[in-house]
């Protein structure tokens, strides 16, 4: 903790606005719980920050790999390539999501808490409309699958029918 005063005695922490008062704080009870404040806010900051990094670098890494499946599938013609690529694509944006969400927890304006509430509309819809993709996709896989499976029945109950007859 010796540390963390030796920064804050520097001025290395403060940002204007955030509980930097000098005087009683009603919280705190006094100058030095406004110190541990401080200090308690930085690294509430400095793991948000962290999290939303690693959270976008999550979601990035996710599409971007789901895309590359999704190129090699295309290419090997697979019927699934649609669904597959919407499921990974659906998986990046909630790890960006997520780190939106996070990035609410540090912003400090109102035109900052706007511009982020705006980007969490954006990718929730986005990802709203993936899951709605999936679930159509899905049902139209499972009804193919659905006739062709009563397509292979008609042919078995045939071919019993004529073995029969003979």
């Amino acid at each position: 903790m010796k540390g963390s005063l030796f920064l804050l005695e520097k001025g290395l922490f403060k940002r204007p606005g955030v509980w930097y008062t000098g005087k009683e704080n009603a919280r705190c009870g006094s100058v030095k719980g406004t110190e541990y404040m401080e200090v308690l806010h930085e690294i509430l900051n400095w793991v948000v920050n962290l999290a939303i990094i690693i959270f976008e670098f999550m979601g990035v890494a996710v599409i971007i790999v789901a895309g590359l499946r999704g190129i090699f599938n295309y290419v090997r013609r697979d019927p699934r390539t649609r669904l597959q690529l919407a499921k990974g694509m659906a998986m990046g944006l909630e790890f960006k999501l997520g780190s939106e969400i996070l990035r609410t927890v540090v912003v400090r304006e109102l035109s900052e808490i706007a511009i982020v509430g705006a980007i969490i509309l954006l990718r929730a819809a986005l990802t709203f409309l993936i899951h709605w993709e999936i679930k159509n996709e899905e049902a139209q896989m499972e009804q193919e699958l659905e006739e062709k499976r009563a397509e292979i029945e008609e042919k078995n109950e045939e071919m019993h029918k004529n073995a029969e007859k003979r």
